[in-house]
């Protein structure tokens, strides 16, 4: 067997999956020479095509390549919300391989902060139901490319999260996550990856949805 295709056999790739909102964000990556990802507006019918749409898109590559999954595990719309991590934890249970669910709002943060020549804090706001906000606060740590939590992902009123940023102690970047989330899906997969490298290897059954607010009742 030759080395070229040697490293073809034995080069393992991850897989993420956007489906908090109305559009469906996939992406693949062998983090060295192979990355791609592709966004469509689904919107009604994402339930029903979401299973087709990967099936396409994984190839050329097969689900015996991938070494994880990784999912956008809220907050978002809860019907969209629930597909992408229960596809994620099927995928995850039947090919035994660990399954990341990473926040919807991590991902905008750490997307515009990987970005910048002076990443900062990032405090992300998104519209929630009955006139609250989604809300949280990171800190970008350009060594090692993480994200702090400064401020846990959580549901609030805008005056309480006005409240919060007047009493915030240092300098932050207010990023407003309203649309085109589901590009985000290749920071899903990098931000997991980078807890790949750490060694760690969660459980398909550890992969549980924040929707932020029930879709009846309060937060």
């Amino acid at each position: 067997m030759t080395t070229e295709l040697k490293n073809l056999t034995t080069t393992k790739y991850a897989l993420s999956l956007h489906t908090t909102t109305p559009e469906l964000g996939l992406a693949i990556s062998n983090f060295a020479d192979d990355t791609r990802s592709q966004v469509w507006n689904l919107g009604r019918d994402l339930s029903s095509l979401v299973h087709q749409y990967l099936i396409e898109f994984i190839k050329p590559q097969t689900w015996a390549d991938l070494s994880f999954i990784a999912v956008a595990k809220g907050p978002g719309g809860f019907t969209g919300t629930r597909i992408g991590v229960v596809t994620a934890r099927t995928l995850g249970q039947q090919l035994d391989i660990p399954v990341f669910a990473i926040s919807t709002l991590a991902a905008v943060a750490w997307s515009e902060a990987s970005k910048s020549q002076n990443p900062k804090t990032i405090a992300v706001e998104m519209p929630a139901q009955r006139g609250q906000i989604c809300t949280a606060i990171y800190q970008f740590e350009p060594d090692t490319y993480k994200l702090k939590v400064c401020f846990s992902d959580r549901v609030l009123t805008p005056e309480a999260w006005q409240e919060t940023l007047a009493n915030w102690n240092t300098d932050y970047q207010l990023i407003q996550a309203q649309s085109g989330l589901a590009a985000t899906v290749t920071s899903i997969l990098k931000l997991a990856n980078l807890d790949w490298q750490e060694g760690k290897f969660p459980n398909w059954s550890e992969a549980l949805p924040y929707y932020g607010q029930h879709p009846v009742q309060g937060a």
